[in-house]
């Protein structure tokens, strides 16, 4: 993803730490992961649900981009559950 600058939301910080993310991670997950879902009617900037796999654990990072501004937020980070997503961890099941 093209964003000139990179800016975590207190809630995503908060959240990393609870969850062990490190910075480095998530800006992995972000410059070379995958997008899996769309949400074009996010407000106020629409946003992305990315997969990434860092030291070998999948990553979910919900990014919110400002294309006018090339600024891209960080929303969450999260670990996802195997439980709940497919193997590939792209794709969720149902219940």
């Amino acid at each position: 993803m093209e964003c000139e600058s990179l800016i975590f939301s207190s809630h995503a910080v908060r959240r990393m730490f609870e969850r062990s993310i490190r910075e480095d991670e998530v800006r992995f997950v972000v410059a070379f992961g995958k997008v899996i879902a769309d949400y074009a009617d996010d407000f106020p900037f629409p946003s992305r649900l990315m997969l990434g796999f860092a030291g070998g654990r999948p990553l979910h990072i919900v990014v919110a981009v400002d294309h006018r501004g090339r600024r891209c937020y960080v929303i969450t980070a999260y670990v996802p559950d195997a439980a709940q997503w497919d193997s590939d961890f792209k794709t969720r099941r149902v219940p």
